[in-house]
Parts: structure tokens; sequence; C-alpha cells
């Protein structure tokens, strides 16, 4: 699959940044997730605001990428706005709780790949749906912050998709080529809507069947950003 992937990837325009989605692509979000997940379902029963089973774990994972609001409403679609509010609060500090004490784990080569990408003259991003201080507390947990001139985050920007996210960020640093990689259809459209690169990735799992239909590349291993930005032209 990985060879028929990079054989019959296009010749791209080189970028002058590449902008990389959070979970699903750069960190392994279920081995943070999960164990937050039920605990905060455990929480939430103790406080009276759910009643019965944690919903199945396919339910939240299935949703990564979307907003906190549309998730609780996928995940919990019956329960209360303070329930949806407690859980965004939950989840949060169970997050940065795990972060500190849990184990956890980016993909394969990532900070390698992404060290590799800086020292060529990548200017490097992330723009993500999550709140502010998770995506943040992962980069700084594996000391990537150094090599990201921007954290761009749904929670710190208030943005409502990742379409005004990244409008954000090209017009604050005034780029004008960027390639925006990422494992959701959410990032398909944010490249797509404002005119980007859209570099599919296609190793976490997490996404439904055309979930990454009209990127330009899709790739199986994150190692194939190098490849790829070494034949652009």
């Amino acid at each position: 699959m990985t060879d028929n992937y990079m054989n019959n990837a296009p010749v791209l325009k080189k970028p002058e940044a590449m902008v990389f989605d959070m979970d699903g692509t750069l960190f392994q979000t279920e081995t943070l997730l999960l164990p937050a997940y039920h605990k905060l379902f455990d929480t939430l029963r103790a406080e009276g605001l759910y009643e019965g089973e944690t919903p199945p774990e396919e339910l939240i994972l299935n949703s990564l990428g979307m907003l906190l609001d549309e998730i609780w409403r996928r995940v919990m679609p019956e329960a209360s706005e303070a329930a949806h509010r407690r859980a965004d609060e939950l989840l949060l500090q169970l997050e940065l709780e795990g972060l500190k004490n849990g184990s956890h784990a980016l993909y394969p080569h990532v900070k390698e790949t992404l060290q590799a990408l800086h020292e060529q003259g990548v200017r490097l991003f992330v723009a993500s749906n999550g709140l502010e201080d998770y995506v943040k507390g992962i980069a700084a947990a594996y000391e990537m912050v150094p090599i990201f001139e921007g954290l761009y985050s749904a929670g710190e920007y208030s943005t409502l998709s990742k379409v005004n996210l990244l409008e954000i960020l090209l017009s604050k640093h005034d780029i004008s080529n960027v390639w925006m990689v990422g494992d959701r259809s959410s990032d398909v459209e944010a490249g797509k809507k404002n005119g980007q690169t859209v570099i599919g990735c296609a190793y976490a799992g997490f996404g439904v069947n055309d979930e990454l239909k009209g990127s330009d590349a899709i790739i199986t291993d994150f190692t194939q950003l190098l490849t790829l930005y070494k034949n652009a032209e």
C-alpha cells in the first residue's frame, strides 16, 4: 500500500511552510485519550451529571478532529449542557495529568522528521481543533516547541472550523504556500478552502472511508513527508 501511494504521488510545489494537525497526525491520541475518557465518565456519574454505561470508545475516536461541542453532541447526545461543559473541563484536566504522569506516544519518526524539515528551512506550524493547553502541552511534553513557529488551536482563537484557523495562521504569518498535513476531512477542507496543498495521513485509522478524499498526496508513514518535500519542485 505504501509503495502505491508514493509511486502515484504527484510532483508538488515546494511549500514555504507545513501546517500539521495534532491528533491522529503527530500524536497517537488514543494513548492519552482513552484512559482519560473512562475516568471522565466515572467522574460525571459520581457528580450526578451522567447515568448509564460509558459510551463506546469508537464514538470518541471517530470524532477526533471535531470541535469539543460537536464531540460531546455525538458521544452523549442525551446529556445536559452542564454535563458537556463539565466534560470539557475534565477532559483537559485528565489529559494534562496524563501528559505528566501517563504513557503516551507520538507516531513513529515524527520528531526526527519534523527536525529534519526544520533544518531544511521549512517553517512548521500546528493547527488543531483542540484546546490551547492541550495542544501546547503535547508540544512541550516532547520538547518540540522550539521547532514550531506557531501552535494554533481552536481553543485559543475561538474558531468555528479549521478553515478559519488556517486562514488566521496564513494571514498572521504572511504565508501564501503551505502543505496542510492531517488525517481528517476537516484538514482536507481547511487546506482546500484556503487554496493550499493537502497531504493526507492514512496511518491513524480514525477516519471513515473517503475521509482523505481531495488530498493532493497521501502518506502511510510520516517519514514519507521528507520524500515528498525532496521531490517537490
